[in-house]
C-alpha cells in the first residue's frame, strides 16, 4: 500500500507542476492560445479549470502524503542508532583514577635510549 500511495503521489505532483507551467501570472497561459472566446470550453472557463485543478492536486498531494504515514514499514526489530549503541558500548574511565599528561611529565628512561648502531657485517 505504500508504495502504491507513492506512486499516485509521484503521478499528482508531476501533473500539478505541468498545470502549473501551463497557466500564465497574468491571467494568459493556456486561455491565451485561443483566438477566440468562444471555443471549446471559453477563456473565463479554461483557466477555472486550471484553477482548480491546481487546488484539486495540492490537496490531494497533501492528504496522500498523510495518509501514507499509516503504512511507512517499520521494522519488527528494535534498532538503535550507532551512536547510541557506541554510547552504549563505551567504556567508561573514572576520571579520578588518570592522571592528565598535558606533556609537560619527562619520557622513561628506555625511550629515550637509542640502540646501538649494528656495525657493518665486513665483506671478505
Amino acid at each position: 500500500m505504500y508504495v502504491f500511495i507513492s506512486i499516485l503521489i509521484l503521478i499528482a505532483s508531476l501533473l500539478l507542476i505541468l498545470i502549473v507551467l501551463i497557466q500564465n501570472s497574468k491571467g494568459g497561459g493556456l486561455a491565451s492560445g485561443f483566438s477566440s472566446s468562444n471555443q471549446i470550453m471559453g477563456v473565463r472557463k479554461t483557466t477555472d479549470f486550471l484553477e482548480k485543478a491546481t487546488w484539486g492536486l495540492a490537496g490531494f498531494v497533501i492528504v496522500c502524503s498523510i495518509v501514507i504515514t499509516a503504512f511507512i514499514p517499520r521494522a519488527t526489530t528494535t534498532v538503535q542508532s550507532e551512536i547510541k549503541q557506541q554510547v552504549n558500548e563505551a567504556v567508561t574511565i573514572d576520571p579520578n583514577t588518570v592522571a592528565p599528561n598535558f606533556g609537560t611529565a619527562q619520557q622513561p628512561a628506555a625511550a629515550t635510549e637509542e640502540a646501538p648502531a649494528e656495525e657493518p657485517a665486513q665483506a671478505q
